[in-house]
């Protein structure tokens, strides 16, 4: 075999084995990454809820975003969770759901689940009615 030939050889040999080292990791990135949002206050878990148009009302206090363990126990050091501020959403209980953020205005729609669904007070917010 020539020179030009080995050379090609080792390079293709180079090439399966830097694709075959990168390729069986896909599962695991998808699984690092894999923590809902989730907001804890006054012992509710509260889940992020999209596309939901409503009213910031008064402030209620300190909501907990708990830290995520997305390492599957790779990370022996647990970190804290975060403390944002919770606000009322006007119309409804903060039994359902409330808002949070760091400004009224920068505050998302957070809304306590019971299964799959939202509560149907929240429903009608998605739906506009």
């Amino acid at each position: 075999m020539s020179w030009v030939g080995r050379s090609m050889a080792l390079a293709a040999a180079t090439m399966v084995t830097v694709v075959a080292c990168g390729a069986g990791s896909s599962s695991d990135r998808e699984a690092s990454g894999s923590c809902a949002y989730q907001i804890l206050y006054q012992d509710r878990t509260y889940q992020d809820v999209a596309n939901v148009e409503f009213t910031v009302g008064e402030k209620l206090g300190d909501a907990t975003q708990p830290s995520c363990d997305d390492t599957g126990g790779q990370d022996e050091v647990e970190e804290p969770g975060t403390t944002e501020t919770a606000y009322q959403v006007d119309g409804i209980s903060p039994e359902v759901a409330i808002a949070v953020g760091d400004t009224p205005a920068a505050a998302k729609f957070v809304a306590v689940y019971s299964g799959t669904e939202p509560p149907p007070e929240v429903k009608k917010l998605i739906d506009g009615s």
